[in-house]
């Protein structure tokens, strides 16, 4: 099961984790106003993980209290917990920093929406 803080807040429905970029970020010389050409490394970079899928409801009141759940752990500011993806993989001190939607909720065996949630590791 994932979850994030302990809460099951996408096991509704199907969905997947993919972990952004690592490394270091490095910013051009002349955007730091320094002479000549090259880059300069300024430090890691923060990692994002995204969460995609689609929330699923056996009545569409259902479906908007999970959407509801969700809403809740937005905070501002964000306050880090525990992500954990369905195979064990976890991320420590991960803020929930975004949640968006698809553009309609679909019907059919039950009622469900898209979204893409992202989870960001501060530095």
């Amino acid at each position: 099961m994932s979850s994030y803080k302990g809460v099951d807040l996408f096991g509704s429905g199907p969905h997947r984790f993919a972990v952004g970029p690592r490394g270091e970020r490095v910013v051009p010389n002349y955007v730091l106003g320094a002479p000549g050409s090259g880059s300069t490394p300024t430090g890691p970079i923060e990692v994002d993980v995204v969460v995609r899928g689609r929330l699923t409801g056996s009545t569409l009141s259902q479906l908007w209290s999970r959407r509801d759940a969700i809403a809740v752990q937005l905070t501002s500011p964000p306050v880090a917990g525990t992500l954990i993806d369905e195979g064990g993989r976890s991320w420590a001190d991960m803020s929930f920093i975004g949640f968006e939607e698809g553009d309609r909720v679909e019907r059919g065996r039950v009622w469900s929406v898209a979204y893409r949630a992202v989870f960001r590791g501060f530095i």
